[in-house]
């Protein structure tokens, strides 16, 4: 059985939920417009932004290069 995952592991995809809504707004981006630029369904974007679940590396980099920032300002 795995052990269940540290406290601070939920924590952090919510903030990193927030910051990929915060970004995606700031580049006046529906969750339909990015999800179509980054080739992922709107209800996924809405699932990492609610901290439902936590987007893989490939993911964070294809949603930075589609809103023109750095991968760092997703995961700070």
């Amino acid at each position: 059985m795995l052990d269940p995952l540290p406290d601070w592991v939920p924590r952090r995809r919510a903030e990193i939920g927030l910051h990929i809504r915060e970004a995606r707004r700031a580049a006046g981006l529906s969750q339909v417009t990015l999800g179509e630029r980054i080739g992922r369904d709107h209800k996924t974007i809405s699932r990492w932004e609610n901290a439902l679940r936590a987007p893989d590396l490939t993911d964070l980099l294809l949603i930075a290069d589609a809103l023109g920032i750095p991968l760092s300002d997703l995961v700070r």
